[in-house]
């Protein structure tokens, strides 16, 4: 076999781009089907409950509508089956959170499914019902596990003797609101059942494991689901298991015999799709006046559904970022009537390292320490957590590089004093991390006899390139340039394999199709590479290969430098340039890893500006459940963002040495654009999102305090 140039680490262009910009590369819901419906949900009015009754005359008078489904006359699901109650779609009267499908209306036209759905009439007995989360919440307790599986409560060492005893503390509470994934593809599906076979056309981050969980619901055999999704419009999270409408889109396929459709309007989607829980959390920080660390304490309060336990892993960074010989952390859980929080950008990781980063921040200028400088010195040499060795840990050279290409040093440490005109600026810096996850996965890779290679694989591209890293990974293992290889993804049948989720898709789906490229190599070398009449195919399985990896601790660093803006008249914030420093392993593309965290950086910039979902506590909704009230970040928000890829060489995580990145890019972002607003104002805002009433109300206080020191008497712009 010829050798040819490596691609692994080449910026190649994506091998979809040509399919996406032609409108030939198909999406859930466009995907042709014959005699095909429409479903519409009717979601409840009230936040606790009963539905009392359902009239569905009405809707049935109207043409079109085949079918009005509730929890009376609705397919049953297996009651047995091992997922969230979220998913038992029309199969109780019980109303547990505001928006909660309990009804829906079947139709041959999307009008008329719309149409009827708004005829059905529900009757209900309304309870009283709790949205808001409080930290001094009555039924608050401690998480017995979080979503990494560790439990709710970790300490090591005296936490509280440490506290007690340390010469420099820090102790600041911090919340984050709400915040909805916002996918350009809402969530869609087409059902379609063939006798006991179940197609699912879906938008889908993980197409094995979502038919596992649905052939549970509907309690039919594995082999008779196929998840199909070839290509899927963003996630962040929302689509790692099949929510509610696609439940529901199955029920109704089968209820009516015959294929039905749904799609998410964006209304519908901060209703029915799950979102980021709100935190309120305490973090305590005590260290000696050299600034080395000796204790750290975060608790992290918040909120979970009645029907699921769900916690998030908000505190699991803090045990293993800095060396400090005391730490506890903490996890409560309050249950509340609203839908059942889940997995969102970086979950758990990017709220709680935005408190923790805040507070490491908060504590620099308490030591009168270089907020650098204090990370670098509070760095330990094993993992503070397991005491394991770190497989690869280059925070301190991202920190190192990032001050150095940010102009560090020319940073005057006093807060609230460097200006442009009106203008105040300031800078900051946060650490950034993400656990560097690896699943088991399986992998086909076949040689055809015309030359070309095909390799199969269940993996998900969420528009992050992952298709086009695979391919790179094939090629370069079959040891063949790019046009000879055929890569396969986005199905259940193509083989178990993880989700897109948690970072670790190429990680583990690069491991499973190196393997078996190379296994396919090897294996055509016993025929003097000449290929078999029919073809020659090969399966490979990672599965005993984790198992026989050396036990370390595996991560992902980062540092982000951020310089921040604030209108010393209105309030107004504008951040005018980020730099990102990463180390995560070797960079199968660094043109589509580069895009990965622009964007995710871009993500972390929306949450620490812009958005909050507002709750209605007399309702149990979001009052803002749109785009014109939800506020994400858009091309006039976004300054000038550089990213720089550090070279880190880690052959413990697997043969191709990559390391998840996805998530990295957010978590520490909204935390380094915080702690530059402290340095432009010389005021903290502990709550996010920095919004402008919150950034006024933070220079109110300046000049407060401007005007109490000596000597003050010189008048002062007017807050807005």
């Amino acid at each position: 076999m010829t050798t040819v140039e490596r691609s692994v680490g080449a910026p190649v262009t994506r091998v979809d781009g040509l399919a996406k910009v032609t409108g030939t590369a198909r999406y859930a819901y466009e995907f042709p089907t014959r005699d095909v419906s429409y479903v519409w949900p009717v979601q409840a009015t009230v936040a606790r409950g009963r539905v009392a009754e359902v009239d569905p005359a009405p809707a049935l008078a109207l043409p079109g509508v085949l079918a009005v489904l509730d929890h009376t006359n609705a397919p049953r699901l297996n009651a047995e089956a091992q997922a969230s109650a979220d998913l038992f779609v029309l199969q109780s009267p019980q109303v547990a959170y505001h928006g909660q499908i309990v009804a829906a209306v079947v139709a041959t036209s999307l009008e008329a499914a719309r149409e009827g759905a708004a005829a059905v009439r529900v009757g209900y007995e309304r309870e009283p019902h709790d949205v808001v989360l409080r930290a001094d919440d009555e039924r608050l307790e401690i998480a017995e596990t979080v979503t990494d599986g560790s439990p709710g409560l970790v300490e090591r060492g005296d936490a509280d003797g440490a506290w007690a005893t340390a010469p420099v503390r820090v102790d600041a509470t911090y919340t984050t609101p709400v915040e909805h994934p916002s996918p350009m593809e809402p969530h869609a599906t087409i059902a379609v059942w063939d006798e006991d076979r179940l197609t699912l056309f879906n938008s889908d981050q993980g197409p094995y494991m979502s038919a596992q969980l649905i052939s549970a619901l509907f309690g039919i055999e594995l082999g008779a689901v196929e998840v199909v999704a070839e290509y899927i419009g963003g996630g962040f999270g929302s689509k790692g298991i099949p929510r509610s409408p696609t439940v529901l889109a199955a029920l109704a396929a089968r209820a009516v015999e015959r294929p039905v459709k749904i799609a998410l309007t964006r209304q519908q989607m901060f209703q029915l799709i799950p979102y980021r829980s709100p935190t309120i959390q305490r973090v305590r920080l005590g260290a000696e006046r050299d600034g080395r660390l000796t204790v750290i304490q975060h608790e992290s309060v918040q909120q979970r559904s009645t029907q699921v336990p769900f916690a998030d892993q908000t505190v699991s960074s803090t045990r293993m970022m800095y060396a400090a010989p005391h730490a506890r952390t903490t996890v409560k859980v309050a249950p509340l009537d609203v839908m059942t929080p889940a997995w969102f950008r970086a979950p758990g990781h990017t709220p709680g390292m935005f408190a923790l980063e805040s507070a490491v921040d908060e504590l620099a200028g308490a030591l009168g320490m270089d907020p650098v400088e204090l990370r670098i010195r509070n760095e330990p040499e094993t993992d503070p957590e397991s005491g394991k060795p770190f497989s690869s840990r280059n925070l301190v050279a991202c920190l190192r590089e990032g001050a150095a290409r940010f102009g560090w040093e020319r940073r005057d440490p006093a807060p609230g004093i460097r200006r442009e005109g009106r203008w105040l600026l300031g800078t900051g810096v946060a650490a950034s991390h993400h656990p560097d996850y690896t699943f088991p996965s399986t992998a086909v890779a076949r040689a055809e006899e015309d030359g070309t290679y095909r390799v199969r694989i269940g993996a998900a591209d969420l528009g992050t390139g992952a298709r086009t890293a695979l391919t790179q990974v094939a090629a370069d293992a079959l040891g063949i340039p790019l046009s000879r290889l055929r890569l396969e993804i986005g199905r259940a049948s193509l083989g178990m394999a993880p989700f897109a989720g948690g970072s670790l898709g190429t990680a583990s789906w690069g491991w499973a199709v190196d393997k078996a490229c190379r296994a396919l190599r090897k294996e055509l070398d016993t025929y003097a590479g000449v290929v078999p009449d029919g073809g020659l195919e090969v399966v490979a399985d990672t599965a005993e290969d984790l198992e026989r990896r050396a036990d370390l601790s595996r991560h992902t660093f980062g540092a982000q430098f951020a310089q921040v803006r604030v209108d010393g008249d209105t309030g107004e914030i504008r951040v005018d340039r980020m730099l990102g420093v990463f180390a995560a392993g070797r960079i199968v593309n660094p043109h589509t890893a580069r895009s990965q965290f622009l964007g995710a950086m871009t993500m972390g910039l929306s949450m620490a500006l812009l958005e909050v979902g507002e709750v209605d506590p007399a309702f149990g909704d979001f009052a803002n459940h749109d785009f014109a009230g939800y506020h994400i970040a858009a091309h006039a928000d976004v300054p000038r963002l550089d990213v720089v890829l550090m070279e880190e060489d880690d052959n413990t995580t697997n043969p191709v040495g990559a390391k998840g990145i996805g998530e990295l890019g957010i978590v520490g972002a909204a935390a380094a654009i915080g702690n530059a607003f402290h340095h432009a104002t010389g005021e903290r805002v502990r709550d996010l999102p920095i919004r402008i009433e919150r950034s006024r109300d933070a220079l109110r206080t300046a000049r407060a305090a401007e005007r109490r020191r000596p000597g003050a008497g010189e008048p002062e712009p007017r807050v807005g």
